[in-house]
């Protein structure tokens, strides 16, 4: 008794293992788009909502800077540590490899001790404003899953600004503004993430968190992605259902968080004290050693996989969807409106496939898949038949011949009897997607 007592939960054990083997410990990871299962009409497809794992982004990105002459060492220029301004022994030279700064340097991986990094030329023309727009641009579109992170080599800038774009670079937004007085650079008053709620996630603010003087132990600036993750999931993400939820229902929030482009805009440089020294401006510039930004590719739920081609992310589309972002509905599978996937019901979904349209089918005359040219006729352009020399109809499926006034030969009037039901009988079958086999 025992012993069937124990197999019988080993069995239960089994099944209900391999059952969470696609559900992870934490709801809505959405990582199978659809799977076999067993019903009274036998084994079918289940879908399910679906989309890619999070991945390092940076390896997909173009950098773009503005104005684009604006990295250093082009002529070679000599520039001062920010502790020390007459300490300037330091050299920024484009031709020399290593005394190079170029873009490329935000996202490599770190090599050269101390750590690479790229820069700008010095602040030499002050008082006019030293200004840098760093665009980060996938041609893709994305969803942030973790913080974006920033580190200057420089000291963090008294002023920049973090913009977003949902229309590859078209328009802007501001996703957050960073200063030393933000009421003074931005007429806002200072906040921080954890001033906010549920209800404010979406505000717009400026922090002074991020924005202190040159230090060594303080290069990096966040933005906070997991910090309004943790409004909806509670502060270790373990309600991860939870979010899902509010972004299936909530646009402006799902929205809040996908990008096709970042901006970074440093306005103003580490000064590490209230005036410019004007006598020493090679002490101001910048310098970022590394950016991070982790997501996801946009597949409106309807992919797992995404794939680099022609130096471009595609998502690889499920459920009978198409298009970069898996966007609109396949040829012939128009049978109703596309929709995105959706996350409810938790854990699986809903994955709303795109299903056949016979109607888009039926209005065609003639097609390479359902509706064949019959006796070697070639369908053009969907709309009629090329019949050979000897046929006529439709389809081809009539002998020229028995229209003629002589009507057909005895031999051909024989083969037209014995061929005419054959060939309706095939162009029906085609119709219907069957086959004499």
């Amino acid at each position: 008794m025992y012993l069937s007592r124990f197999l019988s939960l080993h069995a239960l054990w089994v099944t209900v293992s391999s059952v969470m083997q696609h559900y992870p410990s934490v709801w809505g990871h959405y990582d199978v788009c659809k799977t076999q299962i067993y019903t009274e009409e036998g084994k079918v497809w289940d879908y399910m909502a679906c989309q890619p794992e999070a991945r390092d982004m940076i390896k997909y990105v173009k950098v773009t800077l503005d104005p684009p002459d604006i990295t250093c060492g082009d002529p070679p220029e000599t520039f001062c540590a920010m502790g020390n301004p007459y300490m300037c022994n330091n050299e920024c030279d484009a031709s020399t490899q290593e005394l190079a700064h170029p873009p490329e340097l935000m996202f490599d991986l770190e090599g050269r001790h101390p750590s690479t990094f790229w820069q700008s030329t010095t602040w030499k023309d002050y008082p006019k404003p030293l200004h840098v727009n760093i665009t980060l641009s996938w041609n893709k579109t994305i969803e942030l899953t973790d913080n974006i992170v920033i580190t200057f080599e420089s000291g963090r800038p008294d002023q920049m600004i973090l913009e977003k774009s949902l229309d590859y670079g078209r328009t802007w937004q501001p996703y957050q503004y960073y200063a030393t007085d933000c009421l003074d650079a931005f007429h806002m008053d200072p906040k921080s993430v954890r001033d906010l709620s549920q209800h404010t996630v979406l505000e717009i603010i400026c922090t002074e968190e991020y924005s202190t003087g040159y230090m060594t132990n303080s290069k990096i600036i966040h933005f906070e992605i997991k910090d309004r993750f943790a409004f909806f999931a509670g502060p270790r993400l373990h309600n991860m259902a939870s979010l899902y939820g509010q972004l299936d229902t909530t646009k402006k929030l799902r929205d809040f968080f996908t990008i096709t482009d970042l901006r970074i805009r440093l306005l103003r440089p580490a000064t590490g004290e209230i005036y410019v020294d004007e006598q020493h401006l090679a002490r101001y510039f910048y310098a970022i050693s590394d950016i991070r930004v982790y997501g996801r590719c946009k597949c409106n739920l309807h992919a797992t996989g995404c794939k680099e081609e022609n130096k471009r992310l595609l998502c690889e589309c499920e459920h009978n969807t198409t298009g970069p972002d898996c966007g609109k509905c396949k040829k012939n599978y128009q049978g109703r409106p596309w929709s995105p996937g959706s996350y409810l019901p938790i854990p699986k979904g809903t994955a709303n496939i795109c299903i056949p349209s016979i109607s888009s089918i039926g209005t065609n005359v003639c097609d390479n898949e359902l509706l064949h040219c019959q006796n070697g006729g070639t369908c053009i352009n969907n709309v009629r038949c090329q019949c050979p020399p000897a046929y006529t109809g439709i389809l081809c499926e009539k002998l020229k011949c028995e229209r003629d006034p002589g009507g057909c030969s005895q031999n051909s009037g024989q083969e037209a009897i014995s061929h005419r039901p054959l060939l309706l009988l095939t162009a029906l079958l085609g119709v219907t997607g069957l086959c004499i086999c």
